[in-house]
């Protein structure tokens, strides 16, 4: 066993990003297929609110984390058809959703420090009870993303045709912000509000620059997350440096090489999908 995985607090880090990286990866795919980046992007952060309004009135910051998240998605999935008229509603409830976690903050500063540590995680801190909501969580979104998968995908290529099709567009549009929600508040607490792009949407956008097809895109998600995830944390254990910032480089350094590889030689890698 290498030395790093003789300590429980290691072990149970390892657990829990290895869970959140597969189940974040692979939402996360549909999120930069969908071009939902900047949504993703609040949602994570809209829990920072919710965790400092729990503290406020003296209960668990996970439960206001949740609430607050799975009903921004809900106002998201609500706030209009096209691109840009949704990515002005989300910033405007983001906008709206930090500025009540500020003012929870100043209310009700006793419990800033659990409110706050949301916003960068402590994916050091994790225990057997939060690897259990983790682990459950996970199953439940990764069910819910088979269920509505094959709706989903023709969703996300062709809204237009899916609708022609009889597909529900809408409602599948928010049951999938449902799950994005819920996975954003179940990874946030370990990997940071800030920082969830290196999850959701750093390794489908290298996955996606390097193949058009969904079979091999979400396959290779999954491996691209599990590459930065650990080993950003075996990083942080040798080099004594916060694992979320190493994450974060890890998946930065991915994305950047995705891209320079893709332009450089666009013809080595498999073709785009098409239709």
């Amino acid at each position: 066993m290498p030395e790093f995985l003789r300590y429980d607090f290691m072990q149970n880090a390892f657990l829990a990003t290895t869970i959140i990286a597969v189940m974040g990866s692979l939402v996360g795919y549909f999120v930069v297929l969908r071009r939902q980046a900047f949504g993703s992007h609040a949602l994570s952060n809209i829990g920072f609110a919710g965790a400092a309004g729990a503290s406020l009135i003296g209960a668990e910051p996970m439960v206001g984390l949740l609430v607050f998240v799975l009903g921004a998605a809900l106002l998201m999935a609500w706030s209009g058809r096209n691109v840009g008229e949704r990515d002005v509603s989300v910033g405007m409830i983001l906008m709206f959703s930090l500025g009540l976690g500020a003012l929870f903050i100043n209310l009700y500063s006793a419990n800033a420090n659990a409110a706050i540590g949301i916003l960068f995680g402590s994916v050091f801190g994790i225990d057997a009870s939060q690897i259990r909501w983790i682990t459950i969580t996970s199953l439940v979104v990764l069910a819910g993303l088979v269920a509505i998968f094959r709706p989903l995908r023709f969703a996300s290529l062709n809204p237009d045709a899916a609708r022609a099709r009889g597909i529900p567009v809408s409602l599948i549009d928010t049951l999938f912000l449902l799950l994005l929600g819920a996975a954003s508040a179940i990874a946030v607490p370990v990997i940071g509000a800030l920082l969830s792009f290196a999850i959701f949407i750093g390794p489908a956008s290298a996955a996606q620059a390097w193949s058009g097809r969904i079979g091999v895109g979400l396959a290779l998600t999954v491996l691209l997350s599990l590459v930065e995830s650990l080993g950003g944390l075996i990083i942080s254990y040798y080099a004594n440096l916060p694992a979320s910032s190493c994450i974060a480089a890890l998946s930065f350094g991915l994305y950047a090489l995705s891209r320079m590889t893709r332009y450089a030689s666009p013809g080595f890698f498999l073709p785009r999908l098409r239709g």
